[in-house]
């Protein structure tokens, strides 16, 4: 029997068919029971990513023994809730990644995934961020939906001008949909990401999005 809820057509590639999008390369999501699309990425968003990237790959040439892997494009998923998230970054260890590649799986569960990483966008910013007010439970978005399902690390570069700063949020509280502690560090500044990742990542080229 087809399944007809939105979960079912996302994973079936239909949804993209029944918005009828003018762009190809468009992020496609459902987040806190709604389908939200991303526009692709600017060159200054993914000159971010690269960064975060090469500097986990570098740890992992430099010492044999480093367990993580960064990858793009993958898919987060909790099927028995019917929700899913195409995080920009996700970190991981690597046998998990060559597992799930090896089955060919339409994406990963929270508990494969040590770190969800976002890079902010003006039109997306704000299912980035931690939710204002009391939409935290009614509406979940990325932050606190990663939190719900205890990803362990959410690390947000949030390019708004008026922030243009990295945060790295830890302790997920599953009840509440929220992280209990943060330490951010501004652009410019160099990103210390502690225990179990112990990498350092230069930021002096990381800009604001153009108003």
């Amino acid at each position: 029997m087809s399944d007809d809820t939105l979960w079912g057509m996302w994973v079936r590639g239909e949804v993209e068919d029944l918005l009828d999008l003018p762009f190809e390369g468009m992020r496609i999501e459902i987040i806190g029971g709604q389908i939200v699309v991303s526009p692709a990425p600017t060159l200054g968003h993914a000159m971010i990513l690269h960064d975060l990237a090469l500097a986990v790959t570098t740890a992992s040439m430099s010492d044999p023994d480093y367990p993580w892997v960064a990858a793009q494009g993958v898919n987060l998923c909790r099927e028995t809730a019917g929700k899913s998230l195409i995080p920009d970054l996700v970190v991981l260890a690597g046998d998990a990644l060559a597992a799930a590649g090896d089955a060919d799986t339409f994406g990963l569960s929270p508990d494969e995934i040590e770190m969800v990483v976002e890079v902010s966008s003006p039109s997306n910013s704000e299912q980035d961020r931690p939710p204002k007010g009391g939409r935290r439970l009614a509406e979940p978005n990325k932050w606190s939906q990663c939190a719900r399902v205890e990803v362990p690390y959410y690390l947000l570069v949030d390019r708004a001008p008026k922030e243009a700063k990295t945060t790295l949020y830890c302790i997920p509280d599953p009840s509440t949909g929220a992280y209990l502690h943060r330490e951010s560090w501004d652009f410019g500044q160099t990103i210390q990401l502690p225990e179990p990742f112990n990498i350092e990542v230069e930021t002096s080229r990381w800009r604001p999005w153009k108003k």
